[in-house]
């Protein structure tokens, strides 16, 4: 049995911690557990931390500390110890969400009893915390409490515009600023704003904020790096994880919708020299949105008599849009120099084209072309009656600063074609007059000729 004055000092307490790493040191020092809750409220800063990190570790893995700790009130004995503080340090704040996220595991008794000492005031107060070390317990004490089906009250709380808004958006300003280590976060904002259909209001929400970033350089056009962030953090999750997120044709419309936007207000006359993330919020959400259609269009519901979103998507024109954005650009680099080594300086560049804003640009809108063109013969009739066909015959070179469009460009081909035969008559028909070798164009059967007519260069068959 351990009494409250034994655990008193710095030194014990460090004993105590380490003791409590293991399961049998945690079963041993269960009655620690109540004296040390009694002990929080009045506790100096340095025996506060040990003692919170003493309650985390008695927590950890342990059914029955965890049901004691609810039972004592230890939740909000915790959250308000810490909160009182003149100032809430990182490695506190990170220790008691430990804590309560250790709680938060043995069933929806302690979530709810962990939710009502946290929300709404005091997770507002952590979303505060400039420490990627405190983002990371703070989500993971959110995703829990709102997980499964008797936390979508909870959840439904988190996404309430008044009470719940605020701490998201403080939360991901925060983590926008200082990172974030594990998915967490990941997974709490793929919950928020693709599975309960929140995208629109967070991202409303992040440029209506406290502290608009126009001060310090970081907006652009009215986007801001937290804008970036969240479609960043999002592309991260589908791309990596398809199969574990449930894409709603809501979220793909409003994805749509945001990419429009920042493709009417980046300048297309600069060209990037960077990948994504380049620093500019305007074209970093231009990119990131791109990269989420892309995954969008080849996501796949589980149920097969299900609407995929692309197929919302395409009702919209996504495939005139995107042929429009990939007409409007510079050819690419492995034309413009053959074009150049058969014509020298006669054959000059077009003065309204424009450039890539990024580097993967053209890439990324030939990737979604080919996506929405697999198995869609309405896309593939489409395509052709768009006079599209030469212009993704195009993009099966090498590109600078496109890294992989050749092998985009290749499926986008393959799936333009496939079981198309009026698509493949007009391949085939390309007639051949002073053509320009390139490798990359030859190994694929085809080669750049220039049209005499207009001067502009055109793929045509090499058989």
């Amino acid at each position: 049995m351990w009494r409250a004055e034994e655990i008193e000092d710095e030194e014990t307490l460090t004993a105590l911690l380490e003791a409590a790493r293991t399961r049998e040191g945690r079963a041993a020092l269960s009655d620690a557990l109540s004296d040390t809750l009694c002990l929080l409220p009045a506790s100096p800063v340095p025996l506060l931390l040990l003692r919170v990190r003493l309650v985390r570790n008695l927590l950890a893995g342990d059914s029955n500390n965890q049901r004691t700790f609810v039972l004592l009130s230890g939740p909000a004995a915790v959250v308000s110890s810490v909160l009182t503080l003149p100032s809430l340090t990182p490695d506190v704040a990170r220790a008691a969400l430990q804590a309560l996220g250790n709680a938060a595991l043995s069933g929806d008794q302690n979530r709810e009893a962990v939710w009502d000492a946290l929300f709404p005031g005091a997770l507002r107060e952590f979303a505060r915390v400039w420490d990627a070390g405190v983002v990371d317990p703070l989500c993971m004490v959110l995703d829990t409490c709102c997980s499964g089906e008797a936390g979508r009250g909870r959840l439904q709380e988190l996404c309430h515009e008044d009470m719940g808004l605020p701490i998201l958006v403080q939360l991901v300003t925060t983590a926008s600023r200082v990172g974030h280590k594990e998915e967490w976060l990941e997974w709490l904002l793929v919950k928020i704003c693709v599975e309960e259909e929140m995208f629109e209001t967070l991202f409303a929400a992040l440029g209506s904020a406290d502290g608009a970033e126009h001060s310090d350089g970081e907006s652009g056009n009215g986007f801001t790096a937290k804008h970036a962030f969240l479609l960043g953090t999002l592309s991260k999750c589908l791309t990596e994880r398809p199969e574990e997120v449930i894409v709603s044709n809501s979220f793909a419309l409003h994805v749509l919708n945001v990419q429009k936007y920042a493709a009417e207000t980046v300048d297309f006359t600069c060209r990037g020299s960077s990948s994504l993330p380049t620093g500019c919020p305007g074209i970093d959400v231009l990119g990131y949105s791109l990269l989420l259609l892309k995954d969008i269009c080849a996501w796949e519901p589980a149920s097969s008599q299900s609407e995929a979103p692309v197929d919302s998507l395409l009702q919209t024109g996504l495939v005139k849009h995107l042929l429009k954005y990939l007409g409007d650009l510079e050819l690419p680099s492995t034309i413009r120099k053959a074009m150049a080594k058969e014509q020298g300086d006669q054959q000059p560049a077009l003065a309204s084209a424009k450039v890539c804003p990024y580097n993967g640009y053209r890439r990324d809108i030939v990737a979604i072309i080919a996506n929405c063109l697999h198995g869609r013969k309405q896309v593939q009739d489409e395509v052709r009656q768009l006079n599209g066909i030469m212009l993704l015959l195009q993009q099966c070179v090498i590109d600078e600063g496109n890294a992989y469009l050749r092998e985009w460009g290749l499926l986008a081909v393959k799936n333009l074609l496939e079981g198309n035969e009026e698509n493949q008559k007009g391949v085939s028909e390309l007639q051949m007059q002073e053509p320009i070798l390139t490798p990359e164009i030859a190994d694929i059967g085809l080669r750049v000729e220039i049209d005499k007519k207009t001067g502009h260069p055109k793929l045509v068959n090499s058989s």
